[in-house]
């Protein structure tokens, strides 16, 4: 089996413990439509609040903001208009919901800011002496301050974040374009690289590229996590980035 050159992971639940301010700013601004929504709808259907485990998993983790939406809407029943970049938090087309997603998590962020997780340093660390080139990827637009702010970019090779998505017309998770990317960048092909994903959309994402292995993170440790995340494509499922070297290593059958 060919040893890994290099490795993709996914920056907000993988680096970043911001997973929580994601979920709780999804919950914002969708909980704060749903009154209204329903009330364009018989019986008032599609009321119910936002679950921020279930369908934050299943519908919006690892996704850009327009695509968890649009998955959103989607799962509720719910049509809105697309509407246009210059529109303002709201309600009434799918862009506004979105800016209602982006200034709730940005205010989470201002106030209570976003850490690493504590084995992040030391995996990153370990890697590099590994020789493996390191790359950070995020469908977020605020992946590269929050990783310069946690004192991360140094252990980093390559970031590829929302603004990259966005110049460059990548589509968003599960399709493979931001892992491509961030490989293409670090000069390895996808079939010598690892990708660790904390989201499903992200695991199918890196399965479809074509990277091995594909390592699914279950930093709750939950055993339905684990076999969700093997459903969608992980070839291996770890609690934390502390057994990643270890684990690439038995992987491949040896250091690179």
């Amino acid at each position: 089996m060919t040893a890994p050159s290099g490795v993709v992971l996914d920056t907000d639940g993988v680096l970043l413990a911001t997973a929580p301010h994601h979920a709780a700013a999804w919950k914002e601004a969708f909980d704060g439509c749903l009154a209204h929504w329903s009330t364009r709808r018989p019986g008032g259907a599609g009321a119910r609040p936002f679950d921020a485990a279930r369908e934050y998993r299943e519908l919006v983790d690892g996704r850009s903001r327009l695509d968890g939406v649009r998955a959103f809407l989607t799962a509720r029943g719910i049509t809105l208009p697309p509407g246009t970049p210059e529109d303002p938090p709201g309600c009434d087309t799918v862009r506004a919901v979105a800016a209602r997603k982006e200034r709730a998590f940005a205010g989470m962020v201002r106030t209570a800011g976003a850490d690493a997780f504590d084995d992040v340093r030391p995996a990153l660390r370990r890697l590099r002496e590994m020789n493996l080139g390191c790359a950070a990827v995020s469908a977020s637009r605020h992946a590269r301050s929050l990783l310069e702010a946690a004192d991360l970019i140094g252990l980093l090779d390559v970031v590829v974040d929302g603004e990259d998505a966005a110049a460059l017309s990548l589509p968003g998770k599960p399709a493979p374009a931001l892992f491509l990317e961030a490989a293409r960048r670090l000069g390895v092909e996808p079939g010598r690289a690892a990708v660790v994903e904390d989201a499903l959309a992200g695991v199918e994402a890196g399965r479809r590229g074509g990277f091995r292995p594909v390592v699914g993170l279950a930093r709750d440790r939950d055993p339905r996590t684990e076999h969700a995340l093997r459903a969608h494509g992980a070839d291996l499922v770890l609690p934390g980035l502390g057994g990643l070297p270890a684990a690439l290593e038995a992987f491949t059958g040896g250091p690179p």
